[in-house]
C-alpha cells in the first residue's frame, strides 16, 4: 500500500487508514486483532482512534494489541481529545486541562509514552483558541506527540488555527466522500493554504457507498441499529442516485464501489488518507481488495457531476 506525506510534514502514512469508532463495541478485542493483523499484512500503517470512541474503548482495545499482535514501531496512530459522550450526548471541552488530562488517559489506555499525531478533536467556542493549541504545542514539545492536527473545523476556523498556532499543524480530519463534499469549498483551500493534509473519515459515505443499502436495509448493518441515525440522511432520494451511479461506474470498470469511491477520493489535491471504519474482518478485506488506483477522466468526471451541491 503507498506511503503518503501528510501535508508539508514529514510525517508519512498509508494511503487507507485503519478506523476503530467500532472498536469497544461491536468489535471485540478478537475480530479487532484480526483487523490489525489483515491491515497490517496489506501494507496499511496508520491506526485512527480517539479517547470518545467507546468512552475510551477503542483506545484500550488498541492498547491492547500493541506488542502482542504487532510491535509499536510497526504502526503509527493518531488519537484526539477535547470530546466526550456521556449518556451518547457530544459534549467539547478543549481547555487545556480537558486536553491535557484526556492525554494521559489516552497514552496510558494505549500502553505507549507517544502519540504519532495528535488531533483537537473539535471547535470548541467556550474556550480561547490560543489555550487550546498551548496544549497541543506542550504534547509536542514534551514528546508526548509527535505531530498536531485538528479534527472537524470549517475552513475559516482551520485557517485561524493554523495561523496563530506555535507549533505547526499538520493535518485536518474531516468527513469527505462523493456523498459528502462540504470540505472542497472552504476547508480545502485553507488546507491547502496552511499545508494541512487531509485525513478523511467516512470516505464509503458512512458505509452507504459500498451499495450494501440498495432497495432494504440489510440485517447487522449500522441502519438496522440504534444507530441508524448515522447512516439515515445518506438514504435520501439524491444520495441514493449518487449511489446507483457509483455501482453502474464500478459494475462497467470491472471494479467494486468501494474501489471506485476510495480510487477517486485519494486522487483529490491534499488528501492524505482514507480512514476505513470496517467493523468486521469481511468488511476490511473487501475494502482492501480496492486497486486505489486513477480513474478514468471521463468517468470521475461524470461522477463528480452527479454528486456536485
Amino acid at each position: 500500500m503507498q506511503q503518503r506525506y501528510v501535508g508539508n510534514s514529514g510525517l508519512r502514512v498509508s494511503a487507507l487508514s485503519l478506523g476503530t469508532l467500532s472498536w469497544g463495541k461491536e468489535t471485540d478485542e478478537q475480530d479487532a486483532s484480526e483487523l490489525l493483523r489483515t491491515f497490517l499484512d496489506a501494507g496499511g500503517r496508520h491506526i485512527d482512534t480517539s479517547a470518545s470512541y467507546a468512552g475510551g474503548g477503542s483506545e484500550a482495545v488498541l492498547g491492547s494489541l500493541l506488542g502482542d499482535v504487532v510491535s509499536r514501531t510497526e504502526v503509527s496512530i493518531s488519537t484526539k481529545a477535547g470530546m466526550t459522550t456521556p449518556d451518547g450526548r457530544r459534549a467539547v471541552d478543549t481547555s487545556r486541562n480537558a486536553m491535557l488530562t484526556g492525554l494521559d488517559a489516552s497514552l496510558a489506555r494505549l500502553g505507549t509514552d507517544y502519540i504519532d499525531l495528535w488531533f483537537v478533536e473539535a471547535w470548541d467556542g467556550n474556550v480561547p483558541l490560543d489555550e487550546t493549541l498551548a496544549a497541543l504545542e506542550f504534547a509536542v514539545r514534551t514528546g508526548r506527540a509527535r505531530y498536531a492536527g485538528i479534527s472537524n473545523f470549517t475552513g475559516w476556523q482551520a485557517a485561524k488555527a493554523a495561523a496563530i498556532s506555535t507549533v505547526p499543524l499538520v493535518a485536518v480530519q474531516a468527513e469527505y466522500s462523493f456523498l459528502d463534499r462540504t470540505a472542497e469549498a472552504e476547508l480545502f483551500p485553507a488546507a491547502e493554504d496552511a499545508g494541512l493534509g487531509l485525513m478523511a473519515w467516512g470516505p464509503l459515505g458512512r458505509g452507504v457507498l459500498t451499495g450494501k443499502y440498495r432497495g432494504s436495509i440489510p440485517a447487522g448493518s449500522r441502519g438496522a441499529t440504534s444507530e441508524a441515525g448515522y447512516v439515515e440522511a445518506y438514504l435520501a432520494e439524491k444520495p441514493s442516485r449518487i449511489v446507483d451511479a457509483v455501482c453502474m461506474a464500478a459494475n462497467g470498470l470491472g471494479r467494486t464501489p468501494q474501489d471506485v469511491s476510495l480510487s477517486w477520493l485519494l486522487s483529490q489535491q491534499g488528501v492524505a488518507t482514507a480512514i476505513v471504519g470496517a467493523r468486521t474482518p469481511v468488511q476490511l478485506k473487501e475494502i482492501l481488495d480496492a486497486q486505489l488506483s486513477p480513474l478514468p477522466p471521463q468517468i470521475a468526471r461524470a461522477l463528480e457531476d452527479v454528486s456536485a451541491g
